[in-house]
């Protein structure tokens, strides 16, 4: 177990060490200079050279990277380069909003798949389990920025039930759950049904049928935990893209969260703000891999001791 973990956490500092590599590269070479938005076109020459080297950004990028990684090693991510502020500080802002909002998707999620594909894997082929796939496959094919509008339009304008956007009480913070956790509701769904049938042709099943349980009783105490296996690989890989999906849900709703943050440094050219962005979610993704892993190797034996 302990080589196992070794090699996962190698394995995570490596993607970690390219993501920082890439996103650096591909900001700095992305057409644009943050000096003439925080300038405008008017300023002069030499108002525009002398704001550009008290940011620093007249030194080579070698030397800029150098000073990011320098920073990084000491978990400094940085100033922002609109607000003068610590970049740590304004991701520490909005990250609580978009850990909310990933919360809430998950529970969705996790109240719509369990049951449907634990009725779809019961009643197969029948027509609950065909609109059951039709529904998972129409979860999965409508994009956040087409359902998001959708639902607003239904809840919102036509019905008067729930707020447009913003982040004010819990009522708002419905339809953006909503939004975020229905293709991976679908997707979860659709695995889940999958898996039971495959557990469900299994030995055991026959032997615990044979002794006079229901299905129900079959499937919730016996089939359902021996198919949660790929459920939950599935699961640890979705939940780093919850934190991306987020970025279209939080704009279509206007919630102030990480994506949103993560486009207002898009559109300021804000160097250090977008890399802390990109990096704090790609951290996520990457932990959240590697707890789903390890939580893996533990429920079965056979991974762990099949080595790195």
């Amino acid at each position: 177990m302990i080589a196992f973990l070794a090699s996962r956490i190698a394995s995570a500092a490596v993607t970690v060490l390219g993501v920082i590599v890439l996103v650096f590269s591909l900001i700095h070479l992305v057409p644009g200079d943050p000096v003439e938005v925080m300038l405008g076109e008017s300023a002069s020459g030499a108002d525009r050279e002398a704001l550009r080297q008290s940011l620093g950004l007249d030194r080579p990028l070698p030397v800029q990277f150098a000073a990011y990684v320098s920073g990084l090693a000491r978990l400094d991510l940085g100033t922002s380069l609109h607000s003068r502020r610590p970049v740590a500080a304004l991701i520490g802002e909005r990250l609580p909003a978009t850990v909310q909002l990933a919360s809430a998707a998950l529970a969705v999620a996790a109240c719509v798949a369990v049951p449907l594909g634990a009725l779809a894997a019961m009643r197969r082929g029948s027509v609950f389990d065909q609109l059951a796939i039709a529904l998972a496959t129409l979860g999965v094919s409508i994009p956040n920025f087409v359902l998001g509008p959708l639902l607003v339009l239904l809840f919102s304008f036509s019905l008067g039930w729930l707020p447009v956007s913003g982040r004010d009480g819990p009522g708002a913070l419905i339809l953006p759950a909503l939004t975020l956790g229905t293709a991976l509701a679908a997707i979860l769904a659709r695995m889940l049904r999958s898996a039971l049938l495959e557990v469900l042709g299994e030995d055991f099943i026959r032997t615990a049928r044979a002794k006079g349980l229901r299905d129900a009783q079959v499937v919730a105490r016996h089939a359902l935990g021996n198919a949660m296996l790929p459920v939950i690989t599935l699961l640890g890989l979705q939940l780093g893209a919850l934190l991306a999906g987020a970025v279209i849900t939080e704009i279509v709703f206007s919630w102030p969260g990480l994506g949103s943050l993560t486009v207002e440094a898009i559109q300021r050219r804000d160097y250090p703000l977008l890399q802390g962005c990109v990096l704090v979610v790609s951290v996520s993704y990457v932990a959240v891999n590697s707890a789903t892993d390890l939580l893996y190797a533990w429920l079965d034996p056979r991974i762990r001791l099949a080595g790195p």
